[in-house]
């Protein structure tokens, strides 16, 4: 009898951990950690995705978004903030991927879980990663150019420019070194190169506008790691009188790029649809609170990760990857001037 009651006593003990286990999983606090606002997509894609998929995988947990707009400092007081709020999953987007060894230290000593996104930390393991193969993305852009140039019979020798996104972004140096691998692989030259401070537009036009002054008509072409460089470089070809502008590359698919693809000024993107990442991100969250271990595809910096592999988009396939896929609509796309570009293009009868 006496083992008996201590095997009831037992079993009701671990009734009672498991329901305070749910209970404290279903009321727990995430946060959303992003590193600036140079981007759209953190706003209108990233952080929508992941909510939207905590709303559906823990209803009653809290999620804390915070944007440090391009400030590790700012970052900082709000990693130390959420941690203080009681997070107990924190997933951070780092605005200097080294100085975020500190942060991911600082969190593990105190028992929270970090979930890095986008871009990895290199030097401090975080418990997961989750992001789309940025090394993968910077060799797709840099061949599809190299691909394009040849069949346009650009001389082998020819010359491009490459800018590259933050030099504090550890995704952009997975990127540059993509592209490195792309052109290394082709005929052309790398003219000059670029790494782009806080990915701001503005400071890769500057940079454009130099190189157009120095090189003229001997840049044939243009890597650009990301959409807002793109557009900069774009402008400042504009700005210069060059006409036809030379392909430029892309990343992320924004709005702008879509449009400047449709109307001829930019070559190509990647079609990487955030929510995607973030969803991924919010189940791993969610594994986490529930005391399990995610699986890894794969390891990255000694860190277990989940890479996506996303798809090139050019005028050929932009119908197939973005309207057909329902990732962008023609409303939102193709608006006033490029009306005339999307119905060339199949995307508006």
């Amino acid at each position: 009898m006496k083992s008996f009651n201590l095997l009831v006593a037992s079993a009701a003990l671990a009734i009672s951990t498991a329901a305070a286990a749910a209970s404290a999983q279903e009321a727990s606090t995430v946060a959303f950690l992003m590193p600036d606002q140079a981007s759209t997509r953190y706003e209108q894609h990233d952080f929508p995705g992941f909510k939207a998929e905590m709303e559906k995988l823990c209803p009653k947990c809290t999620v804390v978004y915070q944007n440090a707009n391009a400030d590790a400092s700012l970052q900082q007081q709000q990693f130390n903030s959420v941690i203080a709020q009681g997070a107990k999953v924190v997933v951070l987007d780092p605005v200097d991927s080294a100085a975020a060894a500190g942060l991911v230290e600082l969190a593990q000593s105190q028992g929270v879980k970090v979930i890095a996104y986008d871009r990895p930390v290199p030097d401090k393991p975080a418990d997961f990663y989750v992001s789309f193969d940025n090394e993968g993305i910077g060799y797709a852009i840099a061949k599809s150019l190299v691909a394009h140039l040849k069949a346009a019979g650009v001389a082998d020798g020819a010359g491009v420019l490459e800018i590259n996104g933050s030099p504090t972004d550890a995704a952009a140096g997975l990127i540059r070194d993509g592209i490195h691998r792309g052109l290394k692989e082709s005929a052309y030259k790398t003219l000059a190169e670029y790494d782009t401070p806080e990915w701001a537009p503005p400071k890769a036009q500057e940079w454009a506008a130099g190189q157009i002054t120095r090189f003229g008509g001997d840049i044939k072409g243009v890597v650009a790691a990301n959409d807002g460089t793109a557009g900069g470089a774009i402008a400042a070809f504009k700005a210069a009188g060059v006409n036809p502008v030379p392909p430029v590359t892309g990343n992320d698919a924004t709005i702008a790029a879509l449009q400047l693809i449709i109307s001829g000024d930019q070559y190509n993107t990647i079609s990487k649809p955030s929510e995607v990442v973030a969803a991924a991100a919010a189940n791993v969250a969610v594994q986490m609170l529930k005391g399990e271990k995610p699986e890894a595809k794969t390891t990255l910096y000694k860190t277990p990760s989940q890479l996506f592999i996303p798809a090139v988009v050019t005028a050929e396939n932009i119908k197939a990857e973005i309207f057909d896929k329902k990732i962008q609509t023609p409303e939102q796309i193709c608006t006033g001037e490029y009306a005339e570009g999307c119905k060339k293009l199949g995307i508006l009868k």
